[in-house]
């Protein structure tokens, strides 16, 4: 039995001041985690407790559909150079040399890793599926360290690798990963929503990230009640008719004098019209690798409506680059040869048509313009807009695309429910990654036929920390931020033991006596027998998220303690002769009936 009078469990009253989310506080004041540098944190005991739960629950489900590895943190930097991402990952990566000369890096993920012994020793479709697994220290050099654990430079990751023979082997590999993990986070306690999500830089054909909603997230998330969910990097919405401004003159563009009128909702307000009748234009340069690892820099115009913005991840998956940055002046007066306020897309130079003119722009026209008419635009020409503009007519793009962010309460492309978009955090994340990596570093087998083939793989994350840190900002919302309650099945322990006053013989003894229960019953039990103060004991206790409280308290001279469900805001008199079978129950059914994602 654990009593809190032997454990080092060191609670603060505040949290420091340069902790931010709630759960980086409470983590802290449970006493959880130290910070050890940027991004870098001791677990203590509590803390150790609740991982090593919640892998408890990871490796039991993945060992259901997989077998564990576990794979060295320091790799050599010859194996990331087959796939071509020794230079792709950038300062992300961190890098170091031994005493040789030879460089090393610390992995941030192992697909290399896993590949190159598929490489070696797959040899036949006879040995395939495979599914293999680790949970393991990752390295990341974290621009920005931030939010506690929530973005960190070193963390614990249960990350998985299929090889498959074919597209349909993928799919069940794919599949096997979503139920795990939706079993994985049900059993956590996390109300989680499945979304689609772009690949990245992992690449890939497909992806799916499961988030919980939480105003500690970095990432905006779009759903509906019909079940549709998506990164606000993919989703996508239905759009209301507009209704089109009437043409002037001979309908052709007109050119119309806008002194002063730079900003969308100045022109809105000049032309008298909605600023979905405004041809936004953005303008970027595009970054790309070349073979031989040099960045180069191209244009690439953007083209949406008025009242919508550019989703820059969707933007750079149709241009085919990896970064962008905005223009500088310089580069709008060769491209556009206009000011900016006034930049608009007739008389660009268009890609492919305009290939080889050094002026030439990859131009991508957002869906949202598609077959409208009577717009209008920047006339690249200080205070002057065109009126009348057609897409289409009076100007031509690269590709059309949808290339915009979604707007809160717009209709969901399923039902035509309103959309929620709101932060949420990313607590896993699973890929169709093709044949990317098994291609770049020969990896074959023969198949049936004798024919060697190129196996193809799946790539699928969880974040250990991340269930941990999503757990508490779930349940400090409800509290403000001022508490928490963890699941059982991942709290430290599952039920508290409170004396409220350790001198009395009898309280202590009835404490003894209902933590032996509970422990016999095989409830993960911690009685506070410290010599402090009931409300000391209750706050404490409330602190480090322990779901269940019995305090032993004068009640007792009647047979009575009083029983504390944090998880549903409850408190009751419970008999002292049956309290430790019933609190027992409650736990067993908790763990039995786990919480359901979308």
């Amino acid at each position: 039995m654990h009593r809190w009078s032997q454990l080092f469990i060191p609670t603060l009253r505040e949290a420091p001041a340069d902790a931010e989310v709630a759960s980086h506080k409470l983590l802290l004041r449970a006493g959880y985690v130290r910070q050890l540098g940027a991004g870098i944190y001791s677990y203590l005991f509590l803390g150790n407790r609740s991982v090593n739960k919640i892998i408890a629950i990871v490796r039991e489900e993945m060992d259901a559909i997989g077998q564990e590895f576990l794979l060295p943190a320091l790799n050599p930097k010859e194996v990331w150079e087959a796939s071509g991402r020794w230079t792709g990952m950038g300062d992300n990566m961190f890098r170091l040399k031994d005493r040789k000369g030879a460089e090393l890096c610390l992995a941030m993920t192992h697909e290399e890793i896993m590949t190159d012994i598929a490489r070696k020793e797959l040899r036949s479709y006879k040995q395939l599926p495979q599914i293999w697994y680790q949970i393991q220290t990752k390295f990341r050099d974290e621009p920005r360290p931030k939010s506690g654990l929530l973005r960190v430079r070193q963390f614990i990751m249960k990350d998985s690798y299929s090889f498959d023979i074919d597209e349909t082997g993928l799919d069940e590999s794919y599949r096997k990963h979503d139920a795990a993990y939706r079993r994985i986070f049900s059993r956590c306690g996390l109300q989680f929503v499945a979304v689609e999500a772009d690949s990245g830089a992992m690449g890939g054909s497909a992806s799916q990230e499961f988030m919980v909603y939480t105003d500690a997230g970095e990432d905006l998330i779009a759903s509906s009640v019909s079940g549709y969910a998506a990164n606000l990097e993919k989703a996508t919405s239905q759009l209301t008719p507009v209704t089109e401004m009437e043409p002037t003159g001979d309908g052709t563009p007109e050119l119309v004098h806008t002194p002063g009128k730079a900003a969308i909702a100045d022109v809105a307000e000049f032309f008298k019209i909605s600023p979905a009748s405004d041809i936004k234009t953005v303008a970027y340069m595009g970054q790309t690798k070349t073979a031989d690892g040099k960045t180069v820099e191209q244009p690439v115009i953007a083209f949406l409506r008025g009242d919508h913005f550019v989703n820059e991840t969707k933007l750079c998956a149709v241009a085919g680059v990896s970064e962008l940055r905005p223009m500088v002046a310089e580069e709008l007066a060769l491209y556009f040869e206009g000011p900016a306020g006034y930049l608009g897309p007739i008389g660009l130079k268009v890609l492919p048509a305009a290939k080889g003119d050094p002026r030439a722009t990859t131009v991508i026209l957002d869906k949202g313009l598609e077959g409208r008419k009577n717009m209008v635009a920047g006339a690249n020409k200080l205070d002057y807009h065109f009126r009348n503009v057609a897409p289409g007519r009076d100007f031509t793009w690269t590709a059309i695309a949808d290339i915009r962010n979604v707007n809160e309460g717009e209709p969901c492309p399923i039902s035509g429910q309103p959309l929620k978009v709101a932060k949420a955090v990313e607590i896993g994340h699973i890929f169709k990654l093709g044949r990317k990596y098994t291609q770049s570093m020969g990896a074959s087998v023969l198949n049936r036929d004798g024919k060697e083939v190129t196996p193809i793989m799946g790539s699928y994350g969880i974040g250990i920390e991340r269930i941990l840190t999503a757990a508490i900002e779930s349940s400090a919302a409800a509290s403000a931020g001022a508490s928490y309650a963890l699941h059982p099945a991942i709290a430290p322990f599952q039920v508290v033991v409170t004396i409220t006053n350790v001198g009395d013989a009898a309280l202590r003894e009835a404490g003894e006596k209902v933590a032996a229960a509970l422990e016999s019953a095989g409830v993960d039990v911690l009685l506070d027998d410290r010599d402090e103060r009931a409300g000391v004991k209750f706050k404490d206790a409330d602190l480090v998220g322990i779901p269940y409280r019995i305090n032993i308290g004068r009640g007792v001279a009647e047979g009575k303690v009083e029983f504390v469900d944090r998880l549903q805001n409850q408190t009751s008199d419970l008999a002292l002769d049956n309290v430790a079978r019933e609190v027992a129950a409650k736990v067993t059914s908790a763990l039995h009936n786990p919480v359901a994602g979308m």
